[in-house]
């Protein structure tokens, strides 16, 4: 996988007077059938992630706040800064992640293409390297 594949979802949005509602169909508005959805809030700015996946692909949104999710291929590592309700974060597979830089109000909303499956992850960088960069 190459950082290429990661890339900023505007998502839609529908608005009038009583406000904003965003909705996300998977398998068009991003290119995975949705399968977990699962929220973090209340960090105290600690990171968050460290780790990888094998197959599992991601949008992640910030649905309050904001933080910075910090992507890396194996090769290259680029970080973005999330602070919209209307824009998410698609990560495909083979891609290291971790989430800092909290704000107190943050609450970080991740849709998942499978359901957990702790032999999916990659814990040690060094490992998900040799892996990645094959």
């Amino acid at each position: 996988m190459t950082m290429n594949l990661c890339k900023l979802v505007n998502l839609p949005t529908k608005s009038d007077s009583r406000g904003n509602l965003c909705f996300v169909h998977g398998g068009s508005d991003i290119p995975f059938e949705i399968k977990r959805i699962y929220y973090s809030f209340a960090s105290n700015n600690e990171q968050r992630g460290n780790h990888g996946h094998k197959l599992l692909q991601q949008l992640i949104i910030a649905i309050a706040g904001s933080f910075d999710v910090v992507l890396n291929d194996g090769k290259v590592e680029r970080s973005y800064t999330l602070n919209s309700p209307t824009q998410g974060l698609y990560v495909p597979p083979m891609m290291w992640r971790h989430i800092d830089s909290f704000s107190s109000d943050a609450v970080c909303l991740v849709l998942a293409s499978h359901a957990y499956d702790e032999n999916d992850y990659y814990h040690s960088f060094e490992e998900f390297r040799r892996e990645a960069v094959k």
